[in-house]
């Protein structure tokens, strides 16, 4: 797929795996078309911590990657693994500005040993190029998608994540190239 944006720069925050950072950035771009670069500035979490949950507020980190974020033809993917909160919801897996500049995601649930569960690296790693492309795929311009097997369907669970597949649906995936940029936030 071929997109306007010439570049996706992976942004660690906090003390995140390199190895699933070094994996997305060999990932994304045949997904989007665009060429992935890892940032050489990480973002401290900490500003966005929320001590009675125990978990960080999602739409404040998103808001120090768009801070950090300028101008020009490129996107920015946070990559964390701390547990994201946004006040209505438990917790997500990432959140995004539909149309815009930047997008988060973590890992933190969707480790097996979360779940008491042996570590499985191999699943940890489908799991995550599934929400940075899902998160990505808001930043491109999509909502969420009602196919059960898209990316872009929306993950209230882990087991969800499993279920649906790695790439865009026949419908969205054409909206890539189309969806006007939006300042609306979407959260999964």
């Amino acid at each position: 797929m071929q997109s306007p944006v010439t570049e996706i720069k992976l942004v660690a925050i906090g003390d995140v795996d390199r190895e699933l950072i070094e994996y997305l950035s060999l990932t994304l771009p045949g997904t989007f078309g665009a060429r992935c670069v890892l940032s050489a500035t990480e973002l401290n979490p900490r500003a966005a911590y929320n001590e009675t949950r125990r978990q960080y507020h999602s739409t404040q980190l998103l808001q120090q990657l768009h801070d950090m974020a300028g101008s020009g033809c490129g996107k920015l993917l946070g990559v964390t693994d701390v547990d994201l909160f946004i006040p209505i919801f438990t917790f997500v897996f990432g959140e995004a500005q539909v149309g815009g500049s930047c997008a988060l995601m973590s890992a933190h649930r969707l480790h097996q040993t979360f779940y008491g569960l042996p570590d499985d690296r191999a699943l940890l790693f489908e799991r995550v190029e599934k929400e940075a492309t899902h998160e990505l795929g808001h930043a491109f311009g999509l909502a969420h998608c009602p196919d059960f097997n898209c990316v872009m369907r929306f993950s209230n669970s882990v087991e969800e994540v499993d279920l649906k597949a790695s790439d865009f649906c026949r419908l969205c995936e054409p909206k890539l190239r189309q969806m006007p940029d939006a300042t609306l936030a979407a959260r999964c």
